[in-house]
Parts: C-alpha cells; sequence; structure tokens
C-alpha cells in the first residue's frame, strides 16, 4: 500500500555547513528550506543555539503570509531554548513584531498591531538594558517600532467603559 517515509539523520560534522545552507536560503525568502535544514540540526544537535536562532527566524518569517510553518514545536519553546538572556529577549521582540507587522498588513483593528509593537518594545528595551555596548540592534528595533507606530497612526484599544455595580 503506502510507502513509509522515513526522515534521514545528518552528521554532526555536517552541522555547520547546513547551518550557513539555512541561513543562505532565508536570505532568499525560502524559510521552508531554513525551517527544514534546522530541524534536521536541532534533531543532532537540540541545543545548537545558532539553529534555534536561524529556525526562530524562519517561522517568524511565515506570519502573515498564509504558510504554515514545519515545526510541530511553537515558537516559544524554542525561544525559550535560547540558553543568552539577551538572545531570548531580542529574538521574543522579533517574534512579536513580526506577528504585529502581520496583523497590521491583514488585520482592520489596527489596536492589535500598536499593543503587538508596543510589547515587542518591551523585549528590546529588556534586551537594551543587557547588551554589549557595540550593539545597538534592540535599539534599531525599537526605533523601527516607534516609526511604525507613528507612520500607521496606531493607538492602543479604546478601554471599555466600567458598567456601574448594581
Amino acid at each position: 500500500m503506502g510507502e513509509t517515509l522515513a526522515l534521514r539523520p545528518i552528521s554532526r560534522a555536517a552541522v555547520p555547513e547546513a547551518l550557513k545552507k539555512a541561513e543562505h536560503y532565508r536570505l532568499l525568502n525560502d524559510p521552508e528550506q531554513a525551517e527544514s535544514i534546522c530541524l534536521d540540526v536541532i534533531e543532532v544537535d537540540p541545543e545548537n543555539q545558532q539553529a534555534l536562532v536561524v529556525i526562530i527566524l524562519a517561522i517568524s518569517d511565515h506570519f502573515g503570509s498564509g504558510r504554515r510553518p514545519m515545526s510541530e514545536v511553537p515558537v516559544s519553546e524554542y525561544l525559550a531554548r535560547l540558553t543568552n538572556e539577551y538572545q531570548r529577549s531580542y529574538y521574543t521582540g522579533i517574534v512579536r513584531e513580526r506577528r504585529a507587522r502581520a496583523q497590521l498588513r491583514h488585520t482592520p483593528a489596527k489596536h492589535f498591531a500598536y499593543d503587538g509593537l508596543r510589547e515587542a518594545m518591551e523585549y528590546y528595551e529588556k534586551a537594551a538594558s543587557i547588551r554589549a555596548l557595540d550593539n545597538d540592534e534592540a535599539v534599531l528595533r525599537w526605533n523601527s517600532c516607534v516609526r511604525t507606530i507613528r507612520q500607521a497612526n496606531l493607538e492602543p484599544r479604546p478601554k471599555e467603559p466600567e458598567l456601574p455595580l448594581e
């Protein structure tokens, strides 16, 4: 009847070159290939930090595209496995920002995008507070969020009126 297809493991020695390919595919706007390669790397080296970062970025590349990530693991689980506190904060901000930007493109209720960008900014602020002196990437992302909020005239969700108690 149906043929059973099995994944083939890569060798540990192939991990560095595989990660180069994954980054290359991300740059070519092919997040599916990048994600697939990272899944192979994570299979043989579950805590590989570079693979975790690339798969986080590849999954978030899907936001708003209508494509589904290949991974069965939610992006939050990959974020939690990052061992560097700066990276965990920074990449959580990236994920929140990308989700908010997808909402801005596809959702008429723009306050959702505002909320998401503000949430991303909180993570960027945390990352900026623990960054190396020569690393301003979290500051750059913060500024990008501010500019988007201003340019799109985004505002927070209106407060719901309090109902009087009976």
